[in-house]
């Protein structure tokens, strides 16, 4: 459906450059970057750059997947030592976007979306695709054109719109009540002022992101990609495959994700072919000493006065993955485990979630000890985990005190779980969560604790009540995901049969956005995926219709509403891009 205008829209003014001069020079041997001279030339562009980038990641989510983390990292960075450029630090991030994409800031930083790697992409095709993304960088052709330009520049003045609304509306929000069964309830209606600058801040973000380039920049950057990764020891054939593989599994439709940012003909394909002919593998070496490089020009710029500590965080995390060994990764990792441990302490001593401490203290040991086996990081690491065994040990019998009064919060139960997941009390616990989710309506977390409780203590009384819990649930359910986790099990073909017949009533005509954009994040490749994604946009475009709608009649606070719950749980769908098209930002 197409809606009447509701902004007006911007004009994007892309620079041309002749065929023949993205062509020139393809059989030149690229001279590997000086590290002495690696320098952040534009601190101002760099800070807009990676603010985006960190709100990127917040809008649309981190794919955590740590090996091929590990492996665009390696692959990004052999490349990059390759470029003649010095102005920015290359950085590498895997982001939970459904649909296959990758794209660039100009500031250096480079995405790859999950559902692209999950197209089975090889070295030599993801060389070729993060080669593509490093060009964009090293011709600037973020910063030529004038449109995302601007965008840059007008996400520092949204960011600070977000920030002080929500600093207002904070002071504005009543007390909660600590004593509640259920944890701390507060008023969540927020203010129109909070929610028109996280729109304003999601829309640039999203625009930032997902422009797309002119033809002769993606020529050049198709041109330059192959002979980095040539350059680099891989096969700049990879290239020609990887248009290949996406034509096969990628809908060559321009509002689907990789086509609507980087326009693809078939010419392109023909070219990578040609191209590859012509250009010969380098011998590979390891680019240890640029990531090291790379490594402390983040740390250096984490320590600007101005820069908010949450980035700075980030920042270091960043740091870590281009070089993950060596003295000051180490004193990140520490800083980090102590920066989470302090928090945690900082909490009544029943509230401290002492597993999710502990898990973080043994992954980081474990990566050490991988990575750099004598390293005295993991002596102080160690002693430090030991504290920490022993103060949850020491809790457990006030723990198991609380417990058994049957006056307790969710909070509390959930830290139980967490802090004892081998202790004779799990199936109770987990049988009350299950209960209180039920009695929220917050179906999905509470098949989750049933779950756990029936897989627990099968035979049991706790895993009797909560496979009860379950059928009753089964029926009425609209939640997707929890539908489809009770679909997927066999344990009891009786409800696996009643979820499955409710799973299918339920795809066709679900009404909250939420809940599809959480059966898809959960279920990516679900058997239902396409057909609840097909709602979800049926749903985007039913809420854009609101929107006029509501700016019609006068009511801005409804019509913020919408787009805000366009922006959150469908920022990919034709209403989304509408929304994003028509943009006025300034």
């Amino acid at each position: 459906m197409n809606h009447p205008s509701l902004l007006s829209p911007l004009r994007t003014l892309p620079l041309r450059q002749p065929l023949a001069a993205l062509l020139a020079g393809l059989l030149l041997v690229l001279p590997q970057v000086s590290l002495a001279q690696q320098q952040i030339s534009d601190e101002d562009l760099f800070d807009k750059s990676m603010e985006a980038a960190y709100e990127g990641l917040q809008y649309y989510g981190e794919w955590d997947d740590e090996e091929q983390l590990e492996r665009i990292n390696r692959i990004g960075y052999e490349l990059a030592s390759k470029t003649r450029f010095q102005e920015f630090p290359f950085t590498f991030y895997l982001v939970d976007m459904p649909v296959p994409n990758a794209f660039a800031l100009p500031g250096g930083q480079i995405f790859l979306a999950r559902s692209m790697l999950e197209l089975g992409l090889d070295d030599d095709m993801l060389a070729c695709l993060l080669g593509h993304e490093i060009a964009h960088v090293v011709h600037r052709h973020g910063t030529r054109m004038q449109k995302r330009a601007t965008l840059l520049s007008a996400l520092s003045t949204a960011l600070i719109l977000g920030v002080a609304a929500t600093a207002k509306n904070n002071n504005s929000r009543r007390d909660y009540d600590p004593y509640s069964l259920y944890g701390p309830t507060r008023d969540s209606s927020g203010s129109a002022s909070m929610v028109e600058g996280a729109i304003a801040t999601s829309m640039i973000v999203s625009q930032l992101l997902l422009l797309s380039y002119s033809r002769e920049f993606e020529t050049e950057a198709d041109d330059e990609g192959q002979r980095l990764a040539a350059a680099a020891g891989y096969d700049p054939g990879g290239a020609e495959r990887l248009w290949q593989t996406m034509l096969d599994r990628i809908p060559l439709n321009k509002t689907y994700g990789y086509w609507r940012t980087h326009p693809f003909e078939d010419s392109r394909q023909r070219a990578a072919e040609e191209r590859a002919k012509y250009l010969k593998v380098q011998e590979s070496v390891t680019a240890d000493a640029y990531r090291q490089s790379v490594q402390k020009q983040l740390v250096d710029f984490t320590q600007r006065p101005k820069l908010k500590p949450e980035i700075a965080r980030w920042l270091k995390a960043t740091a870590l993955d281009a070089w993950p060994s060596g003295t000051l990764a180490e004193e990140i990792r520490l800083e980090q485990l102590d920066h989470l441990r302090q928090e945690e302490l900082g909490q009544d001593e029943l509230k401290r979630d002492y597993g999710k401490v502990i898990a973080a203290y043994e992954e980081q040991i474990a990566t050490v000890a991988r990575l750099t086996p004598r390293s005295t990081f993991l002596g102080t690491a160690s002693e430090e985990l030991d504290q920490l065994r022993k103060e949850v040990k020491t809790l457990y019998p006030k723990a198991q005190e609380v417990l058994a009064g049957d006056v307790y919060q969710t909070q509390f139960l959930e830290t139980f779980l967490s802090n004892y997941p081998d202790s004779p009390e799990v199936p109770q616990v987990a049988l009350a969560l299950g209960n209180a989710y039920s009695r929220l309506r917050q179906s999905t977390p509470a098949v989750e604790h049933y779950l756990l409780a029936w897989r627990e203590d099968p035979e049991g009384e706790e895993g009797n009540k909560a496979r009860n819990g379950l059928r009753n649930l089964a029926p009425f359910l609209e939640e997707l995901s929890a539908l489809q986790q009770l679909a997927d099990m066999d344990q009891d073909p009786e409800l696996q049969q009643i979820a499955r017949q409710r799973l299918e009533q339920m795809v066709p005509r679900y009404e909250d956005l939420a809940n599809g954009a959480d059966y898809l994040k959960r279920f990516p490749n679900g058997e239902h995926s396409e057909a609840v994604l097909e709602r979800l946009n049926v749903l985007a475009d039913k809420a854009l219709t609101e929107v006029i709608v509501y700016q019609g009649v006068g009511d801005h606070a409804k019509a913020l509403d919408r787009i805000n719950r366009i922006f959150t749980y469908a920022p990919l769908s034709p209403a989304a891009e509408q929304l994003r098209d028509q943009a006025t930002l300034s």
